[in-house]
């Protein structure tokens, strides 16, 4: 495998820091070209002065100027700052690879350039194709980008369909024939797997009482702040299932959650003869990065080795509608269309950003998002007579998914006490 140069968004975050982990155990196989992170100035320093890009980019303008005068790696990185820079850090012909790692909605138009620019993109970021994803796999069709999926859940599915993901994007590039295997053919049913957060075993009446640390102390994973606060309301499952639709094609009839506690199977699939294939592993996600980094080769890790006997018992059960109420509403929005998901996510974004800063209550979040669901469904209702904002009833460009989003935003502003 030829060297590969990486444009690595969102660097400093928990996809970043185990991606360059990823890296440091393959000397030679990878290069990174890029590294862009938000605001975090120390811990971008410390990469460059390890992994010596060629570009940095802070989005952060202050940020970015804070980082110059350190002069980290002797100057020999350009820094470089603001959207301006994710564009130029993805764009930039020497990258072979794109990891979208960055959390939100920020996300969205890097990578929809580094799609366009026909890029190998590795997506962890899932808003992207939350607010956008038939748009994503439509220009990756068109220009031959493929797309990878990182997050564990849908990478277990990848492995399992033997790397074939059929949402209509581009070859792998220097993969050659389709890798045998499993594949698509006879596909019935995706199962996604979801631990179910740290309140699993709480009855709806205690919910009242949730703390901010206990809803930040996932059982399982080790996440940033408001992906641990999404697994506790299942916001983020709902958010899978959304990314499962346009990363395999499937319509949301043929993808099931269940909840299994132990992290260990990873996601499902069900094929028309009554198979079904599972990934297991543990709960680790340098495994799905590095898959994705490999792709069409599987990567050797050194990592702790999934033993069953210790494990002694995988459990499975339904998910409760009443404890998990944010996991319908995005199924609901999925079925809505258009710009539904995109409105949904943004003001997810805004609760969830407003409750760890201690706004209000954990069992509020589910409240307000209902109520900004009820207005979605009401601007929607005139969408058949043109009534609807154009980029609410159908997103057709990034400019679009941005406004759907920024709508999600305010309505929830508006909703939140």
């Amino acid at each position: 495998m030829a060297e590969k140069s990486l444009c690595l968004l969102g660097s400093t975050g928990s996809i970043g820091t185990n991606t360059l982990d990823v890296v440091a155990r393959h000397p030679g196989r990878f290069r990174v070209h890029a590294l862009a992170a938000h605001g975090s100035v120390e811990a971008l320093a410390e990469q460059i002065e390890r992994y010596r890009p060629r570009l940095a980019v802070l989005y952060d303008e202050e940020a970015a100027e804070r980082l110059r005068a350190r002069r980290p790696g002797n100057g020999a990185t350009a820094i470089r700052a603001g959207m301006e820079g994710l564009l130029e850090a993805v764009g930039a012909p020497e990258v072979d690879q794109v990891v979208s790692g960055m959390v939100g909605a920020i996300g969205l138009r890097p990578t929809y350039a580094a799609i366009e620019g026909g890029k190998q993109v590795a997506i962890a970021n899932k808003e992207t194709l939350v607010l956008a994803g038939e748009l994503m796999v439509s220009k990756a069709a068109e220009t031959g980008s493929r797309l990878l999926p990182m997050d564990s859940e849908h990478n277990a599915v990848f492995q399992c369909l033997a790397g074939q993901i059929g949402n209509g994007s581009g070859p792998a590039p220097g993969a050659g024939a389709a890798p045998r295997g499993n594949g698509r053919a006879g596909l019935e049913r995706i199962v996604l797997t979801a631990s179910g957060g740290p309140f699993r075993d709480w009855p709806l009446e205690r919910f009242g009482e949730i703390t901010l640390d206990q809803a930040l102390a996932h059982p399982n994973w080790k996440m940033g702040p408001k992906i641990t606060i999404d697994s506790a309301t299942m916001m983020n499952k709902g958010l899978e299932v959304i990314e499962a639709r346009w990363l395999f094609g499937l319509p949301p009839s043929r993808i099931r959650v269940l909840i299994h506690r132990q992290s260990i199977v990873h996601s499902l699939v069900e094929f028309t003869d009554g198979s079904v294939i599972a990934q297991l592993g543990l709960p680790d996600m340098r495994t799905p990065i590095a898959y994705c980094l490999g792709y069409p080769e599987r990567l050797a890790l050194d990592l702790p080795r999934l033993n069953l006997a210790e494990v002694g018992r995988l459990d499975f059960e339904d998910v409760s509608p009443d404890k998990y109420g944010c996991l319908y509403l995005a199924l609901e929005a999925l079925e809505l269309g258009g710009g539904a998901p995109a409105a949904l996510n943004g003001a997810n974004e805004a609760v969830v950003g407003a409750y760890l800063k201690g706004a209000f209550a954990f069992a509020e979040i589910h409240r307000i998002l209902s109520r900004v669901m009820g207005r979605l469904r009401g601007a929607l209702a005139p969408r058949r007579d043109g009534g609807a904002p154009s980029w609410l009833g159908a997103v057709r460009s990034v400019d679009d998914a941005i406004a759907a989003d920024r709508w999600g935003r305010d309505c929830a502003a508006t909703e939140m006490p």
